[in-house]
């Protein structure tokens, strides 16, 4: 059976998150040949990724991705994904590979 799945790019400029980006794809198989298949993508699939705004706070100032990285770790940065997941019209619980982009660089994780 087919599964939406999704890389979330986080783009990252000077210590603050600037801009998320993602691109999606349905496949068959299991989560691990999912990810590596988002993984092994990502570089040529991060140009022609839909773009997202990224958070800001009440003086425009852009979330520092220490603040992410902190949601991160609690398992509440998916909070952040809101608007992207109902552009996919993605279903509860979907496997996501979020790509940190940190000055321009793709990191791998």
């Amino acid at each position: 059976m087919n599964e939406l799945i999704l890389n979330i790019y986080i783009v990252i400029e000077n210590g603050k998150v600037v801009e998320f980006r993602a691109i999606s794809y349905e496949m068959e198989g299991g989560d691990n040949t999912k990810i590596k298949y988002l993984k092994d993508n990502a570089p040529a699939d991060f140009e022609k990724a839909v773009n997202f705004y990224a958070p800001c706070d009440k003086n425009g100032e852009f979330m520092p991705h220490s603040s992410f990285a902190r949601l991160e770790k609690k398992g509440r940065q998916f909070e952040l994904f809101e608007e992207i997941f109902a552009h996919f019209n993605v279903p509860e619980h979907p496997l996501i590979c979020v790509t940190p982009v940190q000055d321009g660089k793709i990191l791998f994780n």
